[in-house]
């Protein structure tokens, strides 16, 4: 796919086919001896309470539909398991026509929305290893170049980047909530986003140890469940 064929484009998406994409990225970077996923596992990962913003409670129902709607548009593809279990993979490169790096940005964001590239640097870091904030801005700048994430407010710290995935009326939410946030205290809120970036770097090290354990505990779960 062209980053520069408009007509190829992906589509917006649903909520819940956003955080399963998300999901089946995810675990394949790092859960990748327990990838693809059964529906019950995308179930249970789409769930989670770590790394998800908005939490969310999908049944089987809702997980199965989320994941028809994304291999209508070929992002996400059935195959067969051992045993014969029906499992799910993502086609997420092929789909957003974008490399490592930029998969574990756009992953995040589909995950958690709205962040700052100190927020994206400090969480995304589980799935590719970005040494600093030089080294994710030129994946940020590429992605916003292919049309796959944009700026929700203008440059400088506390800047926040969303993917553009969005359906119509969830994209004007969100933007509806930044704005209510800064018109209401814009001081704090600034004040509020340059401790964030402050406190990044010491708190990768942290951060990296805790989603490290997290890791381990669902490959343990996902263990018990086979």
């Amino acid at each position: 796919m062209s980053s520069h064929d408009e007509s190829s484009h992906p589509r917006q998406l649903s909520a819940a086919a956003r955080r399963v994409l998300g999901v089946l990225v995810e675990k394949a970077k790092t859960t990748p001896d327990h990838y693809p996923l059964t529906l019950n596992a995308v179930v249970t990962a789409c769930n989670q309470k770590s790394n998800r913003d908005p939490k969310m409670d999908l049944d089987e129902d809702q997980a199965m539909l989320a994941l028809d709607e994304l291999k209508s548009v070929q992002a996400a593809r059935e195959v067969q398991g051992s045993g014969r279990a029906t499992k799910y993979r993502h086609a997420a490169y092929e789909w957003m026509d974008i490399d490592g790096p930029e998969s574990a940005v756009m992953t995040e964001l589909l995950l958690r929305g709205p962040q700052t590239v100190g927020e994206i640097r400090t969480r995304a870091s589980r799935m590719h290893p970005f040494a600093d904030l030089n080294a994710l801005q030129p994946v940020i700048e590429q992605l916003c170049h292919k049309g796959l994430v944009e700026a929700m407010n203008p440059p400088g710290r506390g800047q926040l980047f969303t993917h553009t995935l969005y359906q119509n009326h969830e994209k004007q939410f969100v933007q509806a909530r930044l704005d209510k946030k800064h018109a209401a205290d814009p001081v704090a809120a600034k004040s509020e986003s340059d401790v964030n970036l402050q406190s990044v770097d010491r708190l990768v090290a942290r951060l990296e140890e805790v989603t490290s354990r997290i890791d381990a505990l669902e490959r343990r779960l996902a263990e018990l469940e086979e």
